[in-house]
Order: C-alpha cells, then sequence, then structure tokens
C-alpha cells in the first residue's frame, strides 16, 4: 500500500508541477510578491494534502501564534524535501536560498526565478556567502523573509542536528530583523532520496524570534533552542 500510495503521489507531483510553474510565469508581470507566494502556496498546499491522504504522512505544528506579520530570517533544519515545501506556506513574500544550477532547469527554474530566490555556487563558498548576504540583504528591505538553512545540505533524522553557519546570524544582525527557528522530523517519513513515504506524523515546532548583537553568538543560541527542541519531537 505504501508503494502504491507513493507512486500514485509521484505521478501528481511530477504531472502538475508544470502546470504550477506555468500559472506562476503567466501571472508574475500582474500580481505582487505577495500574492504570488501565496499562489504558490495553494499548489504546495494540495500537494502536502495529498501526500497525507495517498501516504498517510501527516503533520502537527506547535508554536504558529509565534509568526509575526514582518520580515524575518526563517531558518529550519534541513532533513528532505518536506520541508522546503511546507515552509513556504507559513510566510510571505519568502526567498529562499537554493543552487543557482536549479535556475536553468525549464520550466521548475524558470518559475523559481519569479519567486525571488537567492542563488548560491557551492564552488565558492566564500564569494557565494558575501553574494548571498548582499542580495538577501536587498530581499529584506523590499520586505521578503529570507530562508536558511544553516546545515548547508541534508541530514539525516537519526543525526540529529549539525553545526550551522554563522549566515543566519549574520543577516539577523546586520539588518536588526530576528531569527524564527522552525525544527521538525520530516526526514522520519519522507526520507531524502527514498521513493516509497513512511506513514505518520511530522511533528513541526515553530520557536520563539531570536535577537542579538553578535552572530557568532546568536547562531549558537538559536542552535541550541533547536537541539533541545529535536530531543523533544523524536
Amino acid at each position: 500500500m505504501s508503494f502504491l500510495g507513493s507512486l500514485l503521489f509521484n505521478i501528481i507531483l511530477y504531472s502538475s508541477l508544470p502546470m504550477a510553474c506555468l500559472v506562476i510565469l503567466v501571472l508574475y508581470p500582474f500580481v505582487s510578491s505577495v500574492n504570488l507566494s501565496k499562489i504558490t502556496a495553494l499548489w504546495i498546499t494540495f500537494i502536502l494534502t495529498l501526500l497525507k491522504y495517498l501516504c498517510g504522512v501527516n503533520w502537527r505544528v506547535t508554536g504558529i501564534e509565534n509568526i509575526p506579520d514582518t520580515p524575518v530570517i526563517l531558518i529550519s533544519n534541513h532533513q528532505g524535501q518536506w520541508e522546503s515545501l511546507y515552509l513556504q506556506t507559513i510566510v510571505y513574500p519568502l526567498s529562499s536560498i537554493i543552487k543557482q544550477e536549479i535556475l536553468l532547469i525549464p520550466f521548475f527554474g524558470w518559475a523559481l526565478a519569479f519567486l525571488s530566490p537567492i542563488p548560491i555556487n557551492r564552488k565558492n563558498k566564500l564569494q557565494s556567502l558575501r553574494k548571498v548576504l548582499d542580495i538577501a540583504n536587498k530581499r529584506l528591505n523590499n520586505g521578503f523573509s529570507v530562508l536558511v538553512f544553516p546545515e548547508g545540505t541534508r541530514v539525516k533524522p537519526e543525526d540529529g542536528i549539525s553545526s550551522f553557519s554563522n549566515s543566519c546570524g549574520l543577516l539577523s544582525v546586520k539588518n536588526n530583523i530576528p531569527i524564527l527557528p522552525v525544527c521538525h522530523n520530516s526526514g522520519k517519513y519522507w526520507r531524502s532520496k527514498e521513493f516509497v513515504k513512511q506513514p505518520g506524523t511530522i511533528r513541526v515546532s515553530i520557536g520563539p524570534m531570536f535577537s542579538g548583537n553578535d552572530p557568532k553568538t546568536l547562531t549558537n543560541d538559536v542552535r541550541a533552542w533547536m537541539e533541545q527542541e529535536y530531543k523533544k519531537i523524536t
């Protein structure tokens, strides 16, 4: 049953993706960034609802009341595709840090470019960090929140919380905008690079906002919260 549900889910996911991208491409000149983000979130909500009913992957969220109406540095632990989708539905408009080669993918990459992402070249980390900070500053000044996965790569759920880069702390201190952390265990059910989804309930915790004057200390404080929270939800 898990295989059949996962098969049907993937068929609908990848067959509906081009149409969703086309909608974004067509509407881009006529709608605001906020409304474009909300339209994208509608498709994501549809996909996650399919995941729930076809694969038995549900989710329970605590801390919704911590989400402000103003821009934040939204950070999350990174385990797979689920959080990359879900996080697009809680803050509008949202600019995500992505690998720049993704923008070259026909339709998907083109549509993603219209959602104001922040491309990064992982081959030149120092130069990319400077570019990320520069573009992110502009996005924040234009009313966007910025999504950062400070672990830098996907981490297996059994490995807990990996080390954080200081990029989230730097962005927060430089722009005087708080960090809103999100902790989850989605990798237990939608495992990275695995076809079959495992039924169960993803636990998501949206934490209190963090701010400070020292980027490194701020980053360490957020990571400490996430480590403690991850132990509670696993």
